[in-house]
């Protein structure tokens, strides 16, 4: 058996078909997908006005996530786990600052009650 020639047609179908796979594919999807712009004007009038009036909240809450992930990485931790204690410490302190609030209004309610007693006596 000797050596069976290149099949210089098929690999030239490959190559071609292959570029314009891998090049027409992006350019498609490039050309189809709308602009931000474009999508913007598209939309409800009531809810553009509420797009545009949430940008900035949207955008800074973005802006606070990214600085949040930052310090995460900064840990030898994995993120998931530095941000599991995060919540915890979230948690703890939110429920120390209503135990305070409570306590605050429970001795607020009770100065009442004695000025309360003291002037109906």
């Amino acid at each position: 058996m000797g050596k069976q020639p290149t099949n210089w047609r098929l690999w030239t179908k490959v190559l071609v078909g292959g570029a314009a796979i891998s090049i027409g594919g992006p350019l498609l999807t490039m050309r189809l997908t709308p602009t931000e712009e474009e999508l913007r004007s598209r939309y409800n009038p009531d809810l553009l006005k509420k797009s545009i009036e949430g940008r900035e909240e949207r955008q800074q809450e973005f802006d606070d996530f990214v600085v949040r992930l930052k310090e995460y990485s900064k840990s030898d931790k994995p993120i998931w786990i530095v941000l599991k204690e995060e919540e915890e410490r979230r948690k703890k302190a939110v429920f120390s600052a209503a135990k305070t609030q409570q306590q605050e209004a429970d001795a607020q309610r009770e100065e009442m009650r004695r000025e309360v007693g003291l002037d109906s006596k």
